[in-house]
């Protein structure tokens, strides 16, 4: 859930006497190893007894750093003091948010049909919970994760937007465009000392809170289409939930000067959905990376599993995703109808190689019983049954070793909550346990984020730069990344060099920067933090080995597939503005 009402309606100033000596000696302690954060707060109780959350800590500082001195503290204060610091380590702030319950066009026999939710999501989720409390409205659903990372001490000058759901690719072009900008309009319109985003109130959108499916004999998309046109006069969409491309734009265009910038769009759709139109239209949008659910790379278990799909329209799609320089996360479930373990990992080894495959970010979704959903049937009837945890761990694990180092993990289990789970996992810990039989095993995972370094120092005449080369179905790919002595990776490039045509005109005959990152905690817009490797020369030396290697390879253009909060970057480095993309010349260079 969101941050409680009362965390937002704290007051510094009303405990400024009690704080003030608390937040003084935190400060004093800042420069010594490891300060023990709660003796701190415990010397220094509140006056009803209690003690100071974090979140009060990090809203006292910056109410008084100003007037006590502190303000050249702030990036250590925050470093002490910061809940949940995991979450910007990966030099981005993540904002996730759902789009409204609606049709889907897919009958996956694995799928939960809780009709309050978008398909294949739960109520009880924590983005879900999120998400109805504020009845998918897009803009208070990404202003209030906004003010909620702020208030507990993240920065959110960098945010990539996550947008999930149904299938993204079939709501209306209108309510598409409506959404994305409406979640620009929040990030455009975010200030540090903004209040209550609801308090001006919000569209009159259908609560589905309350919204059961009644009847078993109906279907999911049944009971959505009739709520939807019950409260919206006979429409599937509201009458405001519409924008036009030229607004879209125009909130682009504002949100690259915004204090919190999109450096990243996210869109989910499925592989049957995707031709060269929603490519372009995706691109439109601003998005720089596709979630797309694979599932399965078994024809067979994909059509006892009712997925609508074969692997050859996954490959299609992957291509054309691909062409358009799209990061490419995929999702993968094992333990579906029809297969076992060892087909699994049989089934995980396609995935990488298969060149038309090959994704760059993976979230594994091993298959979860969920009472509403179809695979029930099979499950009473003895067809299916789930993994024990010793099986999945061990599974898993097989997946992990034989990750490329190219590849993300993202996930390795799905965040649904045990009460919902009819039979399936409900370890939490999974990944820890996944870790714990490689380290048995006296292996480990080398995928990205298993190399991730995170916050943890490093040594600058230990990096180097190495080059991993992988084939695809549109040609080759180049994974440039940073690493020390121990493997840890510091940050990264994709550069893709295409030897098939490629459909948009724009780019045809560029070589395609996909994505730069550069691992650390989020370093803001124009810091200049020496600790920070954000803005230690990594991106900008990765982009300059990304252009020589192009005009090695002939290429006289160098695309990239920026985002809107990233323009500004790539310009600084060259690039020019074109319609979908920017684009670095490289004739001069030959």
């Amino acid at each position: 859930m969101a941050l409680g009402k009362a965390i937002f309606d704290f007051s510094a100033d009303e405990h400024r006497a009690e704080l003030v000596p608390l937040l003084e000696d935190i400060v004093s302690r800042l420069e010594a190893p490891r300060p023990e954060l709660l003796s701190i707060v415990r010397a220094h109780p509140r006056r009803d007894g209690g003690f100071f959350s974090k979140a009060q800590l990090v809203q006292g500082f910056r109410r008084f750093a100003g007037a006590y001195g502190w303000t050249d503290k702030e990036s250590l204060f925050l470093s002490l003091v910061r809940m949940k610091p995991i979450r910007t380590l990966s030099g981005v702030a993540p904002v996730t948010v759902l789009t409204k319950p609606f049709p889907c066009p897919g009958q996956c026999i694995f799928c939960p049909n809780d009709v309050r939710m978008p398909k294949s999501y739960l109520a009880n989720e924590p983005g879900a919970q999120r998400a109805g409390q504020y009845r998918f409205d897009p803009y208070l659903q990404t202003l209030n994760r906004l003010r909620a990372m702020h208030t507990i001490g993240h920065s959110v000058d960098k945010v990539e937007l996550i947008v999930l759901g149904g299938t993204w690719s079939f709501y209306p072009e209108a309510y598409q465009i409506w959404f994305i900008k409406r979640c620009f309009d929040a990030m455009n319109t975010f200030h540090p000392e903004i209040g209550d985003p609801a308090a001006g109130g919000w569209m009159e959108l259908p609560a589905y809170s309350d919204l059961e499916s009644g009847d078993p004999a109906r279907t999911y998309n049944e009971v959505v289409t009739a709520y939807l046109r019950s409260q919206l006069g006979g429409r599937t969409t509201h009458r405001e939930e519409s924008a036009d491309w030229a607004q879209l734009e125009e909130a682009h265009r504002a949100n690259e000067g915004a204090l919190a910038r999109c450096v990243g769009l996210v869109l989910e759709t499925r592989p049957d959905h995707i031709d060269e139109a929603e490519v372009t239209r995706l691109r439109r949008l601003g998005a720089t990376k596709v979630q797309i659910g694979v599932q399965s790379m078994s024809d067979e278990v994909l059509l006892l599993n009712k997925r609508g799909h074969n692997v050859d329209a996954t490959r299609r799609a992957f291509a054309l995703i691909r062409q358009a320089g799209f990061k490419i996360h995929a999702h993968w479930m094992p333990n579906l109808y029809g297969s076992s373990p060892a087909a699994d990992v049989e089934d995980y080894v396609r995935l990488f190689e298969d060149p038309a495959i090959r994704p760059d970010e993976l979230k594994i979704y091993p298959c979860s019983l969920i009472e509403s959903a179809e695979l029930m049937g099979h499950y009473r009837r003895g067809e299916w049954r789930p993994y024990s945890s010793a099986e999945l761990v061990e599974l898993l694990a097989d997946c992990m070793e034989r990750t490329p180092p190219y590849c993300r993990l993202t996930r390795i289990i799905r965040d649904i909550p045990g009460t919902d789970i009819v039979e399936g996992n409900k370890l939490t810990n999974l990944r820890e346990e996944v870790e714990r039989a490689l380290e048995r095993r006296g292996t480990r995972s080398r995928d990205i984020r298993a190399r991730e370094v995170r916050g943890s120092e490093v040594d600058p005449e230990a990096v180097r730069l190495e080059r991993v080369s992988y084939e695809t179905a549109i040609g080759r790919e180049l994974f440039l990344q940073f690493v020390d002595g121990t493997d840890r990776l510091i940050g990264f490039l994709r550069l893709s060099l295409p030897s098939a045509p490629v459909f948009l005109e724009e780019i045809a005959g560029s070589a395609m920067i996909r994505e730069v990152h550069v691992y650390g905690a989020l370093a803001g817009f124009g810091e200049r933090d020496g600790g920070k490797r954000q803005h230690r020369g990594y991106g900008r030396r990765l982009v300059e080995e990304a252009a020589a290697i192009a005009v090695e390879a002939g290429y006289a253009d160098l695309a990239v597939v920026s985002a809107i909060g990233t323009r500004a970057y790539y310009r600084g480095l060259g690039f020019k503005d074109d319609l979908l993309y920017q684009h670095l010349a490289l004739e001069a260079r030959c």
